[in-house]
Protein backbone atom coordinates (compact mmCIF):
# COMPACT_ATOMS: atom_id res chain seq x y z
CA UNK A 1 0.00 0.00 0.00
CA UNK A 2 1.57 3.23 -1.03
CA UNK A 3 1.96 6.14 1.71
CA UNK A 4 1.06 9.29 0.80
CA UNK A 5 1.62 13.43 2.53
CA UNK A 6 0.66 16.30 2.05
CA UNK A 7 3.17 19.00 1.57
CA UNK A 8 2.76 22.84 2.15
CA UNK A 9 6.16 24.83 1.66
CA UNK A 10 7.25 28.38 0.27
CA UNK A 11 7.63 28.75 -3.39
CA UNK A 12 7.79 32.48 -4.50
CA UNK A 13 9.49 33.99 -7.35
CA UNK A 14 11.24 36.03 -4.54
CA UNK A 15 11.66 33.14 -2.28
CA UNK A 16 11.89 28.85 -2.19
CA UNK A 17 11.89 27.56 1.00
CA UNK A 18 14.98 25.27 1.56
CA UNK A 19 13.05 23.34 4.65
CA UNK A 20 10.38 22.79 2.13
CA UNK A 21 12.75 21.20 -0.70
CA UNK A 22 14.25 19.01 1.91
CA UNK A 23 11.32 17.94 3.62
CA UNK A 24 9.72 17.06 0.16
CA UNK A 25 13.20 14.90 -0.27
CA UNK A 26 13.15 13.05 2.89
CA UNK A 27 9.23 12.53 2.57
CA UNK A 28 10.17 10.87 -0.80
CA UNK A 29 13.14 8.96 -0.27
CA UNK A 30 11.01 7.35 3.41
CA UNK A 31 8.67 5.96 0.18
CA UNK A 32 6.12 8.43 0.30
CA UNK A 33 4.03 10.12 -2.70
CA UNK A 34 4.06 13.90 -1.73
CA UNK A 35 1.00 16.01 -2.38
CA UNK A 36 3.06 18.83 -2.60
CA UNK A 37 1.13 22.63 -2.38
CA UNK A 38 3.20 25.33 -3.22
CA UNK A 39 2.44 28.71 -0.83
CA UNK A 40 3.12 31.23 -3.89
CA UNK A 41 2.81 34.44 -1.71
CA UNK A 42 2.99 35.56 1.48
CA UNK A 43 -0.30 36.33 2.15
CA UNK A 44 -1.03 32.19 1.35
CA UNK A 45 1.58 31.52 3.93
CA UNK A 46 0.34 33.65 6.65
CA UNK A 47 -3.49 31.62 6.08
CA UNK A 48 -2.18 28.87 6.33
CA UNK A 49 0.15 29.58 9.47
CA UNK A 50 -3.32 30.60 11.20
CA UNK A 51 -5.20 28.21 10.21
CA UNK A 52 -3.48 25.78 11.97
CA UNK A 53 -1.96 27.90 14.45
CA UNK A 54 1.69 27.32 13.76
CA UNK A 55 4.58 30.34 13.04
CA UNK A 56 6.44 28.60 10.31
CA UNK A 57 6.29 26.68 6.94
CA UNK A 58 6.84 24.30 5.67
CA UNK A 59 3.93 21.73 7.37
CA UNK A 60 3.79 18.29 6.51
CA UNK A 61 0.72 16.28 7.22
CA UNK A 62 0.52 12.54 7.33
CA UNK A 63 -2.36 10.46 7.59
CA UNK A 64 -4.16 13.59 8.14
CA UNK A 65 -2.33 14.56 11.10
CA UNK A 66 -0.08 17.52 11.31
CA UNK A 67 3.89 16.65 11.60
CA UNK A 68 5.11 19.70 11.66
CA UNK A 69 8.01 21.12 9.90
CA UNK A 70 11.44 20.08 8.60
CA UNK A 71 12.67 19.67 12.30
CA UNK A 72 9.46 17.46 13.27
CA UNK A 73 9.29 15.40 10.25
CA UNK A 74 12.94 14.16 10.59
CA UNK A 75 12.00 13.31 14.48
CA UNK A 76 9.00 11.72 13.04
CA UNK A 77 11.08 9.76 11.13
CA UNK A 78 13.80 9.24 13.94
CA UNK A 79 16.16 11.11 12.15
CA UNK A 80 18.86 12.84 14.52
CA UNK A 81 18.62 16.94 14.05
CA UNK A 82 19.85 18.25 11.14
CA UNK A 83 23.04 20.57 11.18
CA UNK A 84 25.88 21.10 13.28
CA UNK A 85 24.84 20.31 16.85
CA UNK A 86 27.44 22.43 19.74
CA UNK A 87 31.04 22.55 18.72
CA UNK A 88 32.89 20.61 16.51
CA UNK A 89 36.43 19.78 14.22
CA UNK A 90 35.25 19.20 11.54
CA UNK A 91 35.81 22.48 9.89
CA UNK A 92 39.29 22.33 10.81
CA UNK A 93 39.51 18.76 9.82
CA UNK A 94 37.55 19.50 6.33
CA UNK A 95 40.29 22.05 5.17
CA UNK A 96 43.58 19.68 6.66
CA UNK A 97 41.96 16.82 4.21
CA UNK A 98 41.77 19.39 1.35
CA UNK A 99 44.88 20.94 1.34
CA UNK A 100 46.85 17.58 2.71
CA UNK A 101 44.87 16.35 -0.70
CA UNK A 102 45.75 19.39 -2.84
CA UNK A 103 49.55 19.28 -1.84
CA UNK A 104 50.08 15.39 -3.31
CA UNK A 105 47.83 16.51 -6.00
CA UNK A 106 50.34 19.30 -6.84
CA UNK A 107 53.66 17.30 -6.32
CA UNK A 108 51.92 14.68 -8.74
CA UNK A 109 51.47 17.04 -11.27
CA UNK A 110 55.08 18.38 -10.70
CA UNK A 111 56.76 14.48 -11.17
CA UNK A 112 57.52 14.75 -7.16
CA UNK A 113 56.04 11.52 -6.41
CA UNK A 114 53.16 11.12 -4.56
CA UNK A 115 54.76 12.12 -1.25
CA UNK A 116 57.96 14.33 -0.33
CA UNK A 117 59.40 17.10 1.96
CA UNK A 118 58.12 19.31 -0.53
CA UNK A 119 54.52 17.29 0.14
CA UNK A 120 54.60 18.36 3.09
CA UNK A 121 55.77 22.23 3.16
CA UNK A 122 53.53 22.32 0.85
CA UNK A 123 50.61 21.18 2.96
CA UNK A 124 51.74 23.55 5.72
CA UNK A 125 51.54 26.38 3.17
CA UNK A 126 48.05 25.78 1.89
CA UNK A 127 46.69 25.18 5.32
CA UNK A 128 47.98 28.01 6.65
CA UNK A 129 46.45 30.08 3.30
CA UNK A 130 43.21 28.73 3.67
CA UNK A 131 42.72 29.07 7.62
CA UNK A 132 43.95 32.93 6.52
CA UNK A 133 41.04 33.18 4.14
CA UNK A 134 38.71 31.56 7.14
CA UNK A 135 39.53 34.46 9.44
CA UNK A 136 39.56 37.84 6.50
CA UNK A 137 36.03 36.93 5.35
CA UNK A 138 35.13 38.34 8.76
CA UNK A 139 37.90 40.76 10.72
CA UNK A 140 35.63 42.19 12.96
CA UNK A 141 34.07 38.45 14.30
CA UNK A 142 37.67 37.29 14.11
CA UNK A 143 39.12 39.67 16.52
CA UNK A 144 36.04 39.58 18.66
CA UNK A 145 36.94 35.40 19.39
CA UNK A 146 40.71 36.10 18.86
CA UNK A 147 40.96 39.05 21.72
CA UNK A 148 39.69 36.42 24.28
CA UNK A 149 42.70 34.15 24.07
CA UNK A 150 45.32 35.20 22.09
CA UNK A 151 47.90 37.05 24.90
CA UNK A 152 49.59 39.50 22.44
CA UNK A 153 46.07 40.56 20.94
CA UNK A 154 45.00 40.82 24.38
CA UNK A 155 47.33 43.80 25.36
CA UNK A 156 47.35 45.29 21.66
CA UNK A 157 44.13 44.81 19.55
CA UNK A 158 45.03 45.81 16.41
CA UNK A 159 46.97 42.62 15.97
CA UNK A 160 43.65 40.59 15.70
CA UNK A 161 43.24 42.26 12.80
CA UNK A 162 46.90 42.02 11.76
CA UNK A 163 47.18 38.03 12.20
CA UNK A 164 45.50 36.87 9.32
CA UNK A 165 47.21 38.95 6.99
CA UNK A 166 50.59 37.79 8.73
CA UNK A 167 49.16 33.96 8.45
CA UNK A 168 48.23 34.40 4.75
CA UNK A 169 51.57 36.26 3.85
CA UNK A 170 53.36 33.33 5.61
CA UNK A 171 51.96 30.63 3.23
CA UNK A 172 51.74 32.37 0.08
CA UNK A 173 55.45 33.06 0.83
CA UNK A 174 55.85 29.58 1.25
CA UNK A 175 54.19 28.48 -1.95
CA UNK A 176 56.12 31.61 -3.49
CA UNK A 177 59.79 29.99 -2.37
CA UNK A 178 60.40 33.54 -0.79
CA UNK A 179 64.05 34.11 1.00
CA UNK A 180 63.48 32.28 4.50
CA UNK A 181 64.84 35.30 6.36
CA UNK A 182 61.25 37.29 5.18
CA UNK A 183 59.43 34.60 5.48
CA UNK A 184 60.34 32.37 8.73
CA UNK A 185 60.63 35.46 11.24
CA UNK A 186 56.76 35.67 11.03
CA UNK A 187 56.08 32.23 11.05
CA UNK A 188 58.07 31.62 14.20
CA UNK A 189 56.82 35.00 15.67
CA UNK A 190 53.10 34.39 15.25
CA UNK A 191 53.08 30.88 15.55
CA UNK A 192 54.99 30.79 19.16
CA UNK A 193 52.98 33.51 20.54
CA UNK A 194 49.44 31.25 19.38
CA UNK A 195 51.01 28.28 20.99
CA UNK A 196 52.31 29.62 24.70
CA UNK A 197 48.08 31.52 24.17
CA UNK A 198 46.37 28.40 23.35
CA UNK A 199 48.27 25.94 25.92
CA UNK A 200 47.93 29.04 28.71
CA UNK A 201 44.17 29.33 28.23
CA UNK A 202 43.64 25.49 27.79
CA UNK A 203 45.87 23.77 29.90
CA UNK A 204 46.28 26.24 32.58
CA UNK A 205 43.57 28.40 33.50
CA UNK A 206 41.00 25.63 32.28
CA UNK A 207 39.19 27.86 29.95
CA UNK A 208 36.51 26.65 27.53
CA UNK A 209 36.77 28.81 24.70
CA UNK A 210 35.84 28.87 20.84
CA UNK A 211 38.91 28.68 18.44
CA UNK A 212 39.10 31.76 15.67
CA UNK A 213 40.79 29.44 13.62
CA UNK A 214 38.83 29.02 11.13
CA UNK A 215 36.49 32.59 11.71
CA UNK A 216 35.09 33.99 14.47
CA UNK A 217 31.51 32.08 13.93
CA UNK A 218 32.36 28.97 14.35
CA UNK A 219 31.89 26.59 16.79
CA UNK A 220 35.54 24.84 16.87
CA UNK A 221 36.68 24.22 20.28
CA UNK A 222 40.09 26.03 20.84
CA UNK A 223 42.53 22.80 22.44
CA UNK A 224 44.59 20.29 20.49
CA UNK A 225 44.18 20.90 17.27
CA UNK A 226 44.72 24.56 17.72
CA UNK A 227 48.02 24.22 19.55
CA UNK A 228 48.75 22.08 16.88
CA UNK A 229 48.32 24.53 14.23
CA UNK A 230 50.55 26.70 15.94
CA UNK A 231 52.85 24.19 16.40
CA UNK A 232 52.99 23.43 12.43
CA UNK A 233 53.91 27.39 11.97
CA UNK A 234 56.73 27.25 14.51
CA UNK A 235 58.22 23.78 13.22
CA UNK A 236 57.85 25.51 9.59
CA UNK A 237 59.71 28.62 10.75
CA UNK A 238 62.89 26.03 12.10
CA UNK A 239 62.92 24.25 8.88
CA UNK A 240 62.71 27.39 6.35
CA UNK A 241 65.77 28.67 8.45
CA UNK A 242 67.46 25.18 8.54
CA UNK A 243 67.20 24.02 5.25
Amino acid sequence: MSKSAQLFRMATNEHICPFGLKSKDLLEREGYDVDDHLLASREQADELKKQYNVKTTPQTFIDNKRIGGYDDLRAFFNKPQAGQQGTSYTPVFAIFAVTFLLSIAFSYSLGAGLFSIGTVELFVALTMAVLAIQKLQDLYRFSNSFITYDLLAMKVVPYAYVYPFLEAFVGIGMVAGLTAYLVAPISLFIGTIGAVSVFKAVYVDKRELKCACVGGDSNVPLGFISLTENVFMIAAGIWMLVR
